[in-house]
């Protein structure tokens, strides 16, 4: 625990003053459950205005502020803030950074304690997983097999499971995610409304360091050099959602001259999708879409999207399938 944090364990004695006595404890005291008993006995004090649910891998930043601000508004004075620190195994496949995934549970809690949250519960894998791998996991359906899904196979099951089980376990009114996480916003609220969990779905716009790059706990992996090669991700959405007027194709074009003149950046994919079903817009169809994209600066892989708003008619209609598959093929090229 950072020295001077507001915590406790929850069902124990307020931390020790240093005359040796209980320190006082305030209505703002943090409190850190590792356990499922122990949440379980926190959460049960909770229950005297709506309960809010932030859940995270840690590693906490600027993004998560902005995502704690917004959700100790939702409470509203009388609720209460939930946040998870949980770094889930299930959604790491093989050679990805589970070990070195940074963990700064210290800052964490201080970071949470000055936001107003009440509780913070931070389990280890075996807490979560007491029998190993579960047999029985969320299957994220079509939406889970596209972008992210293809790029990191079983990824999305690993997510929906824990935050299903997330939910169980904190029963809140309302869970909030950022919106950089857009096709796993997608799921989560399709999972909410497929399993009638009764849970809101909150969205918090993506924060942005002042390079423009999305706030994420990866970016502490990136040299200088590789940082500068990674703006090119954030400067190609935005030049293709100035393009939004003129359609999807031009929105598509756009994004992709600007990869193309970066080729340190390995693309994965780039892509205008519906929102809610990460399929490619439809033609004729306007209204909201995003551009997503996912790029690999040096070992370190970034994900990030821009909202659209896309015209009626045929300038907002849908690229025929082998014009999209080409340019997604093209980027994943350069």
């Amino acid at each position: 625990m950072s020295a001077g944090a507001p915590s406790r364990q929850a069902g124990g004695p307020a931390a020790a003053g240093s005359a040796g006595g209980p320190a006082a404890a305030g209505p703002a005291a943090l409190v850190l459950a590792r356990t499922k008993a122990e949440l379980a006995g926190a959460r049960a004090g909770l229950d005297h205005g709506p309960v809010v649910l932030v859940p995270t891998m840690g590693a906490l930043h600027g993004g998560h502020s902005t995502l704690l601000r917004a959700a100790r508004a939702l409470a509203g004075p009388d609720g209460s803030v939930v946040v998870s620190i949980f770094v889930n195994p299930l959604q790491f496949g093989p050679g990805e950074d589970l070990d070195r995934y940074p963990r700064t549970l210290d800052d964490d809690l201080a970071m949470c304690a000055g936001a107003g949250v009440s509780l913070v519960f931070a389990p280890s894998a075996a807490e979560m997983y007491p029998n190993g791998q579960p047999e029985v996991t969320v299957d994220p359906g079509p939406v889970g097999q596209v972008f992210e899904g293809q790029f990191r196979p079983g990824f999305f099951d690993g997510v929906l499971t824990v935050v299903l089980k997330l939910l169980h376990l904190t029963r809140p009114a309302i869970v909030v995610f950022g919106e950089k996480d857009a096709q796993q916003l997608a799921l989560v609220r399709r999972m909410i409304s497929d399993t009638d969990l009764n849970i809101d779905v909150e969205s918090v716009p993506t924060a942005r360091d002042a390079d423009g790059l999305a706030t994420s706990s990866r970016n502490r992996y990136l040299s200088a050099a590789e940082r500068r090669v990674a703006l090119a991700l954030p400067r190609a959405l935005s030049t293709g959602q100035a393009r939004a007027a003129d359609g999807a194709a031009a929105v598509l074009s756009a994004a992709q001259e600007v990869l193309r003149a970066e080729p340190a950046l390995a693309v994965d994919y780039v892509a205008v999708v519906d929102p809610r079903t990460f399929t490619a817009v439809r033609a004729g169809h306007g209204g909201p879409a995003l551009l997503v994209a996912a790029a690999r600066a040096g070992g370190t892989r970034l994900i990030d999207n821009v909202p659209l708003v896309l015209p009626a008619g045929p300038g907002g209609g849908r690229l025929s399938d082998a014009a999209e598959e080409g340019l997604a093929r093209d980027a994943a090229d350069d």
